[in-house]
Parts: C-alpha cells; sequence; structure tokens
C-alpha cells in the first residue's frame, strides 16, 4: 500500500476509534443524570406514603412520560454532541494531515502533467566539450535541465567521487572476472540488466546482489522508450521490475535507458515508479567486441577522463575492460577519486 493511502487510512480508524469512545462516554452521562434524577425528584418513596392506587398510577404515568420525554431531548443532545465532536476530530486530523486532500491524487499528478511534457526523442552522449575540472559540459547542461527527474548524467557535489556502472545485455563470459576484481578492490559497483540477461544468468545476478552490487533496471525488452507509449513503456519497466522481486526478492530503484535514448515524458514516468534515471558522463566503444581498443588504450581511455562526479559506463561484454578494471582502479585511487555505491 503507498505511503499516503496508509497514513490516510489510519487516520480514519483512529477518527472511527475516537468518536466511538465520545459515544459511549456520551451516554453513560446521560444515564447517569437520568438516574440521579429519579431518585432526587420524581422516587415515589420521598413522598408522604398517602397517596392511593390512583395517584399512584398517574405519578408513574407522568414519570413514564417525563423519562421518555427526557431520554428523548437527551438522546438529540447525545446526536448533535456526537456531530459536533465528529467534526472537530476531522478538523484536527486535517489540521495533522493538512495535505489530506491532495494525497489521493498525488499518485496521478505526474502522469496528470505528463501530456504537457515534451515526447521528442532525446539521445544521450557526453559530448567531448570540457570545463576546467575534465567534466563533460554536455552532462553539466543536462543536469541542471533534466535533474529534476530525478535524472544523473553526472553526480553533482560527488567530492571527488566516481561511480562505475556496467551494461549487461548479454553474457560474454567475463561479469565474473569483473566482479572478482570489484571484490578484491572493494568496490560497488552498478550493474543495468535485462529480463533476457536475467533469465539466463540467475546465480551472476544473485552473486551481485550478494557482493553488495546495485542491479540496476536497464528494461525487459530493451526497445527505445520514446518509440512506444508512455503506458507501454512503463509497463516494460514494471515488468522487469516485479521478476525482480518475485525471483530475488531485490528492489530495482536505478534505471538506465535502453540505448540512453529517452524524452522528458519517460523520464516523468521512471520518476513516478521510483526510479532514478542514471546517464553517465564517460564510455568509450567498448561494446563493439568485433573491434576492441586494446588494454592499454582502454587504461588510458578510462584514467584519462577521470573527472568530479564521473559515472562511467562500461559493457560487461568488453575482455579489454576486464583486463584492466584492477589497475584502473588502483590509478584513479591515485589521482584522488573514490570508487564509490550509488546512493544519491
Amino acid at each position: 500500500m503507498p505511503g499516503w493511502k496508509r497514513d490516510g487510512h489510519m487516520q480514519t480508524e483512529r477518527k472511527c476509534e475516537r468518536v466511538k469512545t465520545f459515544k459511549v462516554l456520551a451516554m453513560t452521562l446521560v444515564m447517569m443524570f437520568l438516574l440521579c434524577g429519579c431518585t432526587d425528584d420524581k422516587n415515589p418513596s420521598t413522598s408522604n406514603g398517602s397517596g392511593n392506587s390512583a395517584a399512584s398510577d398517574s405519578n408513574g404515568s407522568n414519570l413514564g412520560d417525563e423519562l421518555e420525554s427526557g431520554l428523548s431531548e437527551a438522546g438529540s443532545k447525545v446526536e448533535s454532541g456526537i456531530s459536533e465532536a465528529g467534526s472537530k476530530i476531522e478538523s484536527g486530523l486535517d489540521e495533522l494531515n493538512p495535505n489530506k486532500d491532495s494525497n489521493a491524487a498525488r499518485a496521478n499528478e505526474a502522469v496528470g502533467n505528463m501530456a504537457d511534457l515534451s515526447s521528442t526523442k532525446q539521445g544521450w552522449g557526453q559530448g567531448r566539450n570540457k570545463n576546467e575540472l575534465n567534466q563533460p559540459i554536455g552532462s553539466l547542461d543536462f543536469q541542471n535541465k533534466y535533474g529534476k527527474y530525478d535524472a544523473f548524467f553526472i553526480s553533482p557535489n560527488a567530492n571527488k567521487n566516481i561511480y562505475l556502472t556496467f551494461d549487461e545485455g548479454y553474457e560474454n563470459g567475463y561479469t565474473a572476472k569483473i566482479l572478482d576484481t570489484l571484490k578484491e578492490k572493494k568496490v560497488s559497483a552498478v550493474f543495468f540488466v535485462t529480463y533476457d540477461y536475467v533469465d539466463r544468468n540467475a546465480d551472476l545476478v544473485k552473486r551481485m546482489i550478494a557482493e553488495g552490487h546495485i542491479v540496476g533496471n536497464h528494461s525487459y525488452s530493451h526497445v527505445s522508450y520514446p518509440d512506444v507509449s508512455v503506458e507501454e513503456a512503463k509497463a516494460d519497466l514494471m515488468k522487469l521490475h516485479d521478476y525482480m522481486k518475485t525471483n530475488f526478492n531485490y528492489d530495482m530503484k536505478l534505471f538506465r535507458f535502453p540505448c540512453g535514448e529517452f524524452s522528458e515524458q519517460t523520464l516523468a514516468m521512471v520518476k513516478e515508479c521510483g526510479y532514478k534515471s542514471l546517464f553517465w558522463s564517460y564510455a568509450y566503444k567498448d561494446w563493439d567486441v568485433d573491434n576492441p581498443v586494446g588494454s592499454d588504450e582502454a587504461f588510458k581511455l578510462i584514467t584519462e577522463n577521470a573527472h568530479d562526479g564521473a559515472i562511467y559506463l562500461l559493457h560487461a561484454v568488453s575482455a579489454d575492460n576486464a583486463e584492466v578494471l584492477g589497475r584502473a582502479i588502483d590509478e584513479l585511487r591515485k589521482q584522488g577519486f573514490t570508487p564509490a555505491k550509488f546512493d544519491l
């Protein structure tokens, strides 16, 4: 149950309990009042005892009428009091929860506004232009523009932290070696997986989780999200989310758009699903396994492009990445950077 529904439900239960308590208290007071009134004013035993049977019947009848009238009047007052108390209780709950009226609409707020957002497909690459801190200007610009959707093209205010992420489209025999290196160097990474990868490599995914890495959602079918409707994209994302929850008891929280292709609408949709979108501020052509750059060049590219808040996109299918990862981590640390776990 979403938080706002759970809170509203609990508040409603508390209100009902308070109204019930007031009812019991009010009825108790009324009965005590009536009993005291009968003893003091209407009890025949307090008279002079000389009344005849007819007088006694008359007195009894009058007493019954007055008692019935009193009960009716008291009942009306109790009902009025309960109504007033209920209003005050509800008013008090509203003061405690000033956003009550907006809670019910909050879950659909992003969807309601989504039609006003751009559906234009945008591709992503960090570009070559950099500032004096070696940070890609494109990453900084996009972070400023789209960070409001919990999207990260570079990590802001990272304090010399860098983040290693690996895309797992298919298994090429190097993920276990990468995991070995990360374990040896005590580094946590993010592994973005598709359904096909998880289905074929469950043991590796279990190892990622067991060794403290983050497993990210790279979509169920690896379709470009701006090419389908927002509803279809959301269904695709949540299908892998639910699969991981059911089969691994794991809640995914980070998403990477297939091919880095997104729109403002899909960014909003991903945020609505409770995810953060993780792009990258550095990547190179490591996915082309038929044309590897070689381990020396891979090492140079990874270490010479380091910058504060760097989000590295590396592909686990690359033999070069698996070969140089340990050396690269050591060099990055020498430069003063800390390979950190992404917890923004």
